[in-house]
């Protein structure tokens, strides 16, 4: 795995990366927000371990829609194609996981093979 990279909102290191998921340990500096982004594909989930941390979700037509505050213990799930950002209102520890759905109702036929 990759060693700790700083961000402008603190640091984030690699725990797992295989195939269709990712898990991240995030440091937050209390006061500072990642930048207000999407993923195509991507689901993303945040444990807080320390620390509160608020998670802000977008609608499609860009007005906010929601704004969760993360306390020890807590954790939220963003949907692909949502535009998210989170922001720690104390020094924040956190998991942050990643994972593309796959499912075996992945699929819409048109037409039946022969």
């Amino acid at each position: 795995m990759r060693q700790v990279q700083g961000k402008v909102w603190g640091e984030t290191w690699p725990l797992f990366a295989r195939n269709n998921v990712e898990l991240h340990r995030i440091r937050v500096s209390a006061g500072h927000e990642c930048s207000k982004h999407r993923h195509a594909h991507k689901h993303n989930m945040f444990f807080c371990l320390s620390g509160l941390l608020d998670i802000y979700v977008w609608k499609r037509d860009y007005t906010l829609v929601d704004r969760t505050q993360l306390q020890p213990g807590e954790c939220m799930t963003v949907a692909p194609g949502e535009f998210h950002q989170f922001r720690a209102v104390q020094d924040t520890d956190a998991l942050e996981v990643y994972w593309v759905e796959l499912s075996e109702t992945d699929i819409e036929r048109e037409t039946v093979g022969k």
